[in-house]
């Protein structure tokens, strides 16, 4: 893109929550001249003060965005999209080109298309990541609703700066990875949080939630209970297809606990089998393993219980996983396109659990024969119902509620886990650029 480029196109970003400043921040790094942010009135004398320094221009509101700027991204809650878009996009300036950064497409684009002039231009976009993610070689998703080659080719060099992976989809076809991916994957480690809460216990002091796959689990579950609610809870309750599979991943989790109780290892294991073949049974010789090994995994625990004095997991949770894939005939490999460093790492330890057939053997006999751990797996499968209850509902409040409880009770371990997180994440990135 030209210097002169640069200069003279208008970006506009409303909203500046995490990542709306993420976006600004990158957009002004890579040299673009012209920035203008705007969030709630009461935040203007506050961004003001954090972008003084800056080329990142903060303006009252998003009338005074959307009349200027060339490009304009609505970095809102999904919840709020709508209402948002219908309050400051008739201002919208004419030729100009519209997107949204919420993790729910179809809402948005309906919103966009409901209340922008006819005479503006409609590309979207999602970064699969947080703001705390350096997005070199992430997917961006890219959505051409409306828009001439011309515009289009605009986007992609404005958004070309973090250096991510394009990928160029349908708002019905981001709608539909991110419900299979994305939304399951978190009322997993939503559900394990509820758990321990509500078992009163602090994992990484407890032998079976220590080792390799354990520090996965532990480590993800406070980076997500560390971030914001509403982040997770628009892509749940917001996409409809995100029901379906939270609803099933629930019944996967009841339907092999029930199995477990009663001690009926022909049956579970019949079960384990043939949904493990249907999800890994595919894989090449030649596939390259998603994850590093146990030893590896082992430098990013939280725990100081040595290795010796560990002890076997259900691991319920990758179980009724793959289980519920199976269920809905779900190949999770087709998605890695869209992957996520959440994604990727659930995904990798439960690849790692089916193609190691010792521990999948101990995951098996502790399913079915550790009494002192079934406890722990019958208040995850009263919070995986619970967790799915709430997004069939449609409850932002009962959402809310749950998560913040959570959230409390682990908050005195963010900081730390936030430091070794980002790490694995990094670990994980590497390796999967090699």
């Amino acid at each position: 893109m030209s210097d002169a480029e640069k200069e003279t196109v208008e970006l506009g970003i409303i909203g500046a929550g995490g990542m709306g400043r993420f976006y600004a921040n990158r957009l002004s790094k890579a040299g673009w001249k012209k920035i203008f942010i705007c969030d709630l009135p009461e935040k203007y004398d506050q961004l003001r003060e954090e972008f003084r320094d800056t080329p990142i221009n903060v303006l009252q509101d998003g009338f005074q965005v959307s009349r200027r700027c060339d490009w304009i991204m609505y970095a809102v809650e999904a919840e709020y999209i709508e209402a948002v878009v219908a309050r400051f996009g008739p201002a919208t300036k004419m030729g100009a080109i519209v997107g949204g950064q919420t993790s729910v497409k179809q809402p948005e684009i309906a919103a966009l298309e409901k209340h922008l002039p006819s005479d503006v231009h409609i590309v979207s976009c999602h970064s699969m990541h947080g703001p705390g993610v350096d997005p070199k070689g992430q997917p961006l998703v890219v959505i051409r609703q409306r828009a001439p080659d011309e515009k289009y080719d605009l986007v992609l060099r404005i958004l070309s700066c973090f250096q991510s992976n394009f990928v160029h989809l349908s708002a019905e076809e981001h709608d539909r990875i991110t419900a299979d991916t994305q939304a399951v994957t978190h009322a997993a480690f939503l559900s394990m949080g509820n758990a321990w809460r509500a078992n009163f216990q602090f994992p990484w002091l407890v032998p079976h939630f220590v080792g390799g796959i354990e520090n996965v689990k532990v480590n993800v579950t406070m980076r997500i209970y560390s971030n914001k609610w509403h982040v997770y809870a628009g892509l749940a309750i917001m996409n409809p297809i995100a029901k379906v599979q939270i609803t099933q991943y629930a019944r996967s989790v009841a339907d092999l606990f029930k199995l477990m109780i009663r001690e009926k290892e022909e049956e579970f294991r019949s079960r384990i089998k043939r949904a493990g073949d249907f999800v890994f049974g595919g894989l090449q010789k030649d596939h390259v393993p998603i994850l590093l090994s146990d030893d590896i995994l082992d430098e990013f625990s939280l725990s100081n219980i040595p290795r010796e004095n560990r002890q076997p997991n259900s691991h319920l949770s990758l179980l009724a996983m793959v289980d519920c894939w199976y269920s809905l005939r779900l190949n999770p490999y087709e998605h890695m396109v869209c992957q996520t460093p959440l994604f990727r790492l659930w995904m990798g330890i439960t690849e790692y659990l089916f193609r190691s057939p010792a521990m999948l053997e101990d995951a098996i006999q502790a399913a079915l024969y550790r009494k002192e751990i079934r406890s722990d797996d019958m208040e995850f499968v009263t919070c995986a119902r619970g967790w799915a209850e709430c997004v069939s509902l449609g409850n932002m409040e009962a959402y809310q509620k749950r998560f913040t409880e959570t959230a409390e009770y682990f908050s005195d371990r963010f900081s730390e886990s936030t430091i070794v997180g980002n790490n694995m994440i990094a670990m994980i990135t590497k390796n999967m650029h090699k």
